[in-house]
C-alpha cells in the first residue's frame, strides 16, 4: 500500500493564515505514458488500489478509463470506479510526460497546489506517485483558443486571474522569470549539441539555432522590463486554452495544470495568455487587439467596477504586457527545443520553436519601441 506524504496547507479565512499538515497518499509507481489506453488500464487500476485502500478489492471491471485530453507535455485521463454499493467514484491522473523535470520544478508545484486549492483554484490533490498525480474530477470542459475571446469568458478569466494572483504561496518571492530562461537556454544548448535528425533539412534548420543571439536578446529584454517595475505576483505561466476549463451549466471557470507556476511579473502572465489565442498552431493574428486587451485589463484590475480604472492605469499594464509579452515568445521557443530532444509525444516541437523565436524578431521593435516611448513620457 502507498505511503504518505505531509504537504503543507494554508488554511485561507482560518486563523488568519495558520497551517496545517495534510496527508497526501504516496506511490513510487510509474506508468508508461506511451502505452495504449487497454495497457494502460490495468495499472492505472493497480495505482489506485496501491494509493486508495477503500478501492483495494474492487475488482478491475468495476474501473473505466478515457482520455481527457492529450497535451504535448502530460496525458490526463477521467478514471471512473464503481463501488459495490453502486456509487460511482470520479478520478483524474495526470501522467507527467518523459523528462518533463527539465522545464518543470516538481517541488515548486507541489508546494504550491495547496495554497491554490485552498483558495479555489484548480482540482484538489489526492495523490503522487512515480510520474505524476491523481485530483478530484472536475465536471467541466477543456475551452477552446477560439473560447478565450469570448467577451463574456475573457472578463471572467480575468477576473479569476486578479484573484489568483492573490494567493501567497510560501518560499522566496523573486521572480523566477529570467532564471527561468536563462536555465532553459543552458539546457537547450546542450539538447542542440545532442540532438540529431534523420531528416538533413530538419538537421539543417536546428543546427541554425542562433544561441548566442538569443542569449542577447534575453538580457536586452532583462534591462528593459525591469525599467517598468511590474508588480511581481505568483503566476500561473500556462494559461492556454487547455489549463482553462468550463462548467456550461453553472457558468464556472477552472484554472487546472500549475506545474509552470512561480513567482513572476504580472504582465508577463497576462502576455503568456494572450499569446495562447493563437493556439498551437500559432496564428499569432489572434492576437487581442488593443480594445480588448483594455477591456481585459478593467476586469483584472478592479473586477467590481471594471469601467472605474483610470486610464493611465489601463496604459501602463498596456505597455508591461506588450512588452512582456515577447519574453513568453522566448520563453517557449526555448522550451520546445528541450522537449525536442526528450519528448515521446507526436509533436514537431523545432517546427514549434521557429513559429516562436520568428514571431519574437517579428514584435521586437513595435514592443520596444511602445515601452521606450512610454518610460520617456515618464521622464
Amino acid at each position: 500500500m502507498g505511503e504518505e506524504v505531509k504537504v503543507s496547507d494554508a488554511l485561507i479565512g482560518v486563523g488568519q493564515g495558520s497551517e496545517a499538515v495534510v496527508a497526501i497518499p504516496c506511490s513510487s509507481i510509474q506508468i508508461d505514458i506511451s502505452l495504449p489506453l487497454d495497457r494502460m488500464k490495468p495499472r492505472i487500476v493497480n495505482l489506485c488500489k496501491d494509493l486508495f485502500a477503500k478501492w483495494s478489492s474492487v475488482d478491475e471491471s468495476c474501473f473505466t478509463i478515457e482520455t481527457v485530453s492529450g497535451g504535448i507535455t502530460n496525458l490526463l485521463l477521467k478514471v471512473s470506479i464503481r463501488e459495490n454499493s453502486g456509487n460511482i467514484n470520479l478520478l483524474t491522473v495526470r501522467l507527467y510526460g518523459p523528462d518533463t523535470d527539465l522545464v518543470i520544478d516538481r517541488k515548486r508545484e507541489l508546494q504550491a497546489l495547496p495554497h491554490l486549492s485552498a483558495a479555489g483554484f484548480g482540482a484538489k490533490l489526492l495523490g503522487i506517485f512515480g510520474n505524476g498525480m491523481v485530483q478530484s474530477f472536475l465536471d467541466a470542459r477543456t475551452l477552446s483558443p477560439s473560447d478565450m475571446s469570448i467577451t463574456e469568458i475573457a472578463s471572467e478569466i480575468a477576473r479569476q486571474l486578479h484573484k489568483f494572483h492573490k494567493v501567497a504561496v510560501p518560499g522566496s518571492t523573486e521572480p523566477q522569470l529570467w532564471n527561468d530562461l536563462f536555465r532553459f537556454l543552458d539546457k537547450a544548448s546542450v539538447a542542440a549539441a545532442a540532438l540529431k535528425f534523420d531528416d538533413s533539412g530538419k538537421q539543417a534548420r536546428y543546427e541554425s539555432i542562433p544561441f548566442q543571439e538569443i542569449r542577447a536578446e534575453i538580457s536586452k529584454l532583462k534591462d528593459l522590463t525591469a525599467l517598468l517595475n511590474a508588480p511581481v505576483v505568483f503566476a500561473h505561466n500556462d494559461l492556454l486554452s487547455g489549463n482553462l476549463m468550463i462548467n456550461d451549466k453553472e457558468g464556472r471557470l477552472y484554472f487546472i495544470d500549475f506545474e509552470y507556476g512561480s513567482y513572476s511579473y504580472r504582465g508577463y502572465d497576462i502576455a503568456n495568455h494572450f499569446n495562447e489565442y493563437a493556439g498551437f498552431d500559432c496564428d499569432f493574428s489572434l492576437y487581442p487587439d488593443k480594445e480588448a486587451q483594455y477591456d481585459f485589463f478593467r476586469s483584472y484590475l478592479q473586477p467590481q467596477k471594471p469601467h472605474k480604472v483610470p486610464d493611465h492605469d489601463l496604459e501602463a499594464l498596456f505597455v508591461e504586457t506588450n512588452t512582456f509579452r515577447l519574453a513568453s515568445h522566448i520563453y517557449w521557443a526555448l522550451w520546445a527545443i528541450i522537449q525536442a530532444k526528450v519528448s515521446s509525444i507526436d509533436f514537431d516541437y523545432l517546427s514549434y520553436f521557429f513559429l516562436r523565436y520568428n514571431e519574437y524578431k517579428k514584435q521586437r521593435e513595435a514592443c520596444f519601441s511602445i515601452a521606450q516611448d512610454y518610460l520617456s513620457r515618464l521622464k
